[in-house]
């Protein structure tokens, strides 16, 4: 439960210190979600190489693909995207449906037969996110495309890991996020140059030390303790602290970025957190019982 804690602490500064990033205009989105991945994968590398890790074989590499869709290409650039408008504390509320969209996706996934209450309170939880974006953006037609990114980073996200829980029986937890970074190497390299060829990237040091933080930890050294957690186990327990994440992300939202803590972004949190809680717990009890 600690090493769990410890990764989901770590993944808890990931949406204010992008923000942060991006506060002074002078790294873009871009370069700040692929430039972090480029350091994770060399650091990554480095980690396989000197354990000797085996290589991965056959569909191993495209299921490896879909994971770095996901956690590395996916959920990094949509966020970035959403954060230059956004707030944290915003993004924080609708990133909340992540544990519930999560574990909707390893039901499809794992050809599970849950039962009907894991699906309406995954439902609600759903409908919960969107009405709290409408009301802050006006009504559902009033809806913006960082709302949409936000959206579909959860989406990727729950894809991503998904994906990953399974492949990590057969190649290990922390050595299946380390090849899914060295996967998307290639493109994230491009992407990279590309950025820095469109806008040179500048900051401050405070923003260059939150960048250096979400390509250390939050793209790698946090999957590590978080990874850790769930080899140890029980895996169904360790997963449930995942539900504190989107809590640290507005406290540190409201301490760090000095983001007003309104009642909207209280009660919207503290709904779509009951409503995954419900829902993952519905689901893992169901798998117990079978």
């Amino acid at each position: 439960m600690w090493w769990g804690l410890l990764g989901v602490t770590a993944f808890s500064f990931t949406v204010p210190f992008t923000r942060v990033t991006l506060a002074g205009g002078g790294m873009s989105p871009l370069f700040v979600a692929s430039a972090r991945a480029v350091i994770a994968a060399v650091l990554a590398a480095a980690a396989l190489t000197l354990t000797r890790q085996r290589i991965p074989r056959g569909t191993q590499w495209i299921r490896l693909m879909v994971v770095a869709g996901g956690v590395v290409v996916g959920f990094p650039l949509l966020t970035s995207y959403a954060l230059t408008v956004t707030q944290a504390g915003h993004a924080a509320v609708v990133i909340a449906l992540l544990p519930a969209a999560t574990a909707v996706m390893a039901v499809l996934r794992g050809h599970e037969r849950p039962p009907l209450p894991f699906w309406i309170t995954a439902t609600l939880g759903a409908a919960v996110v969107v009405g709290f974006a409408a009301l802050r953006s006006d009504g559902i037609g009033g809806l913006q495309w960082p709302d949409l990114y936000l959206f579909g980073a959860v989406a990727a996200c729950a894809i991503g890991y998904a994906e990953g829980g399974l492949l990590a029986r057969e190649l290990g937890s922390w050595q299946t996020v380390s090849w899914a970074l060295v996967v998307s190497a290639p493109l994230m390299t491009v992407l990279t140059g590309l950025s820095i060829t469109q806008r040179p990237p500048a900051g401050t040091p405070v923003e260059w030390a939150a960048f250096g933080y979400l390509a250390v930890v939050s793209m790698f050294l946090g999957f590590f303790a978080w990874y850790r957690g769930l080899a140890i186990g029980p895996m169904a327990r360790v997963s449930q602290v995942q539900l504190v994440q989107p809590v640290m992300n507005i406290c540190w939202a409201a301490l760090l970025l000095g983001e007003p803590l309104t009642w909207p972004t209280v009660l919207g949190g503290v709904a779509v957190i009951a409503c995954a809680a419900t829902a993952v717990r519905t689901r893992l009890g169901q798998a117990t019982e079978s």
